[in-house]
């Protein structure tokens, strides 16, 4: 698979002819998943759950979605680090739509750690807390799939929030928030990105997504 750390999407597409996802949440209700199927959508990242008490009322319908129309996809947790611990978190995460299994269609689950929309962009921690924060989602993730959650941030929140830590580039796949046509820039510790998210709107429902590499290559990061 051929891993590129700065590209732009149309050299993507067209050359490695990188699979196409969408990610989605309850803001995108009744889902059409055969038109999104019909329209070269592979992959999909679902929200299942957010902080300690939250779960998508979308989530089951678009998961299943998905599932019967042969789309490879994964649910995502939206980390509220100012309410409770990483570990908390992931095991919410993974009793509600979270889990992972070598199946060959679900992704592992992300950790979608982003500015702030409640308060303080960095939720009240200092980079070092941040970054023990993350690593605990991510090691008690991994104690029980034996996968590393893949991270959805954007540079700039990774640079401000966590001083760029380099720590995570080696374990978990990064899925990069950027919407221009290059990626520019990614967070220190990784030399490319596994996910590109580069538009909130297209034609299908939810964010747009890419995968960095060709269909075989998708199907081995389900497998495990």
């Amino acid at each position: 698979m051929k891993l590129l750390s700065v590209v732009s999407l149309a050299l993507v597409a067209i050359a490695n002819a990188a699979p196409q996802g969408i990610d989605v949440s309850s803001w995108q209700p009744s889902i059409n998943w055969a038109t999104v199927k019909a329209n070269g959508i592979e992959f999909a990242y679902i929200k299942a759950t957010e902080g300690t008490s939250y779960t998508s009322p979308e989530f089951s319908s678009q998961y299943t979605g998905a599932t019967n129309n042969n789309i490879i996809r994964g649910g995502y947790h939206f980390a509220r680090p100012d309410i409770s611990s990483g570990a908390t978190q992931a095991n919410f995460f993974l009793a509600h739509g979270g889990g992972w299994s070598a199946d060959g269609r679900t992704l592992p689950g992300a950790l979608d750690i982003e500015y702030n929309p409640y308060g303080a962009t960095c939720y009240g921690l200092s980079a070092s807390a941040m970054v023990a924060w993350i690593r605990d989602f991510s090691n008690t993730y991994h104690s029980k799939t034996s996968r590393y959650p893949v991270i959805y941030t954007t540079t700039d929140w990774w640079q401000t929030c966590t001083g760029n830590n380099n720590g995570f580039g080696t374990t978990n796949p990064l899925w990069i928030a950027r919407y221009a046509s290059s990626i520019g820039t990614l967070p220190a510790g990784w030399a490319f990105t596994t996910f590109w998210q580069y538009a909130d709107s297209g034609p299908n429902p939810g964010d747009a997504d890419l995968f960095n590499g060709d269909s075989a290559g998708l199907k081995r990061m389900a497998t495990g």
